[in-house]
């Protein structure tokens, strides 16, 4: 009988959380956070990580245990997460993923493409260029080196096209010749639960998201970092923007207005992702407890048989 993975997705600021935690808390097991900037301890605020009630509440792993120095890739991840799941399911049965990044995501539920390792100079450079020159230079590099991939990327995230270009460059290939159809088989059942709301829902959270940050010293956290904005880990929404304010380029309202307006589009981008995976259990956010927990448990049994 093989073990299970209940994997929590959807767009930020929707509540996932939340029912991570009742759906460990349930099944007495423990949290492996899939997202991308929790890992890092020098970003709190700004990445919305689980509160000292909700990290007691059950245990977590991935939260904070990175430093924004460190080079991590969804790759180490991978080979982390794996491991540390494969360490929880010794005692339980039951792991509970919970993230946003999609990436990440499935890194770990259906297994990664292989690329070759790189020089880390050649990412450099590259965010160097995004600094410099802006996002539309690297896309236009990219479409000449990787037409087929540039159809299909998410134009508008750095994150995809630098780690798409820093491949081209460096393995003198196209990034899509290494993706391949074929991923790795694990050891372990896989149920996906989405938290879904009507956009305006999700665009109301995520602007009231925003303002709570502000007022819990986002802004403070951000320039205690600035002296590292060149930093991969700090090219994200919610620093980015500030860094603009706080160099002069912006007026504070004017970035505020630019971090909300960048997290919707993440979340938009986000709902894309995670509605690629035919076989989610979709749940609305405001969800009644005992009716979902009934649908949860029908689908473990299913997958325990």
């Amino acid at each position: 009988m093989k073990n299970t993975i209940i994997s929590v997705v959807g767009p930020t600021a929707i509540g996932k959380t939340k029912l991570a935690i009742k759906i460990a808390q349930h099944f007495n097991t423990e949290i492996v956070s899939a997202d991308s900037r929790q890992f890092f301890k020098e970003m709190c605020i700004g990445t919305a990580v689980p509160t000292k009630e909700e990290l007691q509440a059950v245990k977590h792993h991935f939260i904070q245990n990175k430093s924004i120095a460190d080079p991590y890739s969804v790759g180490d991840f991978e080979k982390e997460g794996l491991s540390c799941i494969a360490e929880i399911h010794k005692k339980h049965s039951i792991v509970v993923l919970v993230g946003g990044s999609g990436l990440y995501v499935d890194a770990i539920t259906k297994g990664f493409d292989k690329f070759p390792k790189v020089a880390p100079k050649i990412r450099e450079e590259l965010n160097n260029i995004l600094v410099n020159d802006g996002i539309s230079t690297l896309q236009e590099q990219l479409k000449l080196l990787d037409p087929k991939y540039y159809a299909t990327v998410d134009k508008e995230n750095p994150h995809r096209v630098i780690r798409a270009l820093e491949i081209c460059i460096g393995s003198n290939k196209p990034y899509s010749s290494f993706i391949t159809d074929k991923k790795e088989n694990r050891p372990f059942n896989v149920i996906t639960v989405g938290l879904t709301a009507d956009r305006e829902i999700i665009y109301d959270r995520i602007n009231q998201r925003v303002d709570i940050m502000l007022q819990e010293g986002l802004l403070e956290e951000v320039k205690s970092l600035e002296s590292k904005k060149h930093l991969n880990a700090l090219n994200t929404v919610g620093y980015k923007e500030l860094f603009n304010y706080l160099n002069g380029e912006w007026t504070l309202e004017f970035a505020i207005s630019e971090i909300k307006k960048n997290t919707r589009r993440f979340a938009k981008r986000q709902q894309t992702w995670f509605k690629k995976n035919e076989d989610t259990l979709w749940v609305d956010f405001n969800y009644d407890w005992n009716t979902f927990l009934s649908t949860l448990e029908k689908h473990v049994k299913e997958k325990s048989i």
